[in-house]
């Protein structure tokens, strides 16, 4: 004989199923939508107040499951709550959790991958530019919500996908770096943790050294480990990096590493006679200067 039960304790257990540090209210909202529009849950009906869903319902959850204690805010992120019974996690899972499209980047990057040996006390990572976001998130309420039921989704006022701001977890700061572009990236396994692959994590040193420790650190990690990886940078900078990343590269792989290699010689051809590219971007002009690279050493 089929049960009924409360949406509230079908919110519950469904929250538990999770693999998800924290949610946010779009995600819950997702959960009573889905429910309003498929009524069952592990083989019982649930007792339903009316037969379509609106705000007031996931408000109503939403208030009940805090004063029960299954939900608790996230301290400093609106609207993000840790779940009852579930243990918490490192802050780069749940900031890959809060924004779907971030990935954790630059100093953290080099940090996770083993290039460096300073121990960053600022979690560092990269989103999309706000107009790109935007793009993202609609695309990716379609395919959560689904075609047939997303003009439904929206009448009835659930939480939309927006970005939530973030400048601390658990007490470590953050900085966010925005891109038009999505960078190269990989989901470590049974994890949230995007983190940028080591090619895109060489591309980033060479475009804010600021945000990698600094443009003498990066050529030391460039020293230490470019022979390592040396076909994953130059085939990241090949496909993803501009004329001046593959210059600064260049000059950096040649001159600072030694290494000579004909994919290397290639980006001569993107050097500008008579300009004032800088080797690091962040710091001002030099008359010190490389002839081949035709690139003010700035250091």
């Amino acid at each position: 004989m089929t049960k009924t039960i409360p949406l509230q304790k079908a919110v519950t257990l469904s929250l538990g199923t999770l693999n998800e540090p924290v949610v946010t209210n779009y995600r819950i909202g997702l959960i009573v939508f889905n429910f309003y529009k498929k009524p069952e849950y592990d083989g019982h009906h649930l007792r339903l107040r009316k037969d379509h869903p609106g705000f007031r319902e996931f408000s109503r959850t939403v208030k009940d499951l805090i004063e029960i204690g299954v939900l608790r805010q996230v301290k400093g992120l609106k609207n993000v709550y840790t779940v009852l019974g579930k243990k918490t996690e490192s802050p780069e899972d749940i900031v890959c959790t809060v924004d779907p499209f971030a990935y954790i980047s630059h100093l953290s990057a080099m940090d996770y991958h083993g290039l460096t040996d300073r121990i960053p006390k600022l979690l560092f990572f990269s989103s999309p530019s706000p107009k790109k976001w935007s793009v993202y998130a609609k695309a990716r309420m379609r395919k959560d919500v689904g075609e047939e039921t997303i003009d439904e989704f929206y009448e009835s006022s659930f939480p939309r996908l927006n970005r939530i701001t973030i400048n601390k977890v658990n007490k470590v700061g953050v900085v966010k770096y925005s891109s038009d572009h999505l960078g190269a990236f990989k989901t470590l396994k049974n994890r949230m943790m995007r983190v940028s692959t080591i090619g895109r994590t060489f591309l980033d040193m060479l475009r804010r050294p600021d945000l990698c420790g600094g443009i003498f650190h990066v050529m030391d990690v460039f020293k230490d480990h470019s022979e390592k990886y040396l076909t994953l940078i130059i085939d990241e900078i090949d496909q993803h990096g501009k004329q001046i990343d593959k210059v600064r590269a260049g000059y950096i792989l040649e001159e600072i590493c030694g290494t000579h290699d004909e994919r290397i010689e290639a980006w001569l051809q993107f050097v500008q006679r008579g300009g004032s590219r800088k080797l690091d971007p962040t710091e001002e002009y030099s008359s010190e200067y490389s002839e081949r690279w035709c690139l003010s050493i700035n250091i």
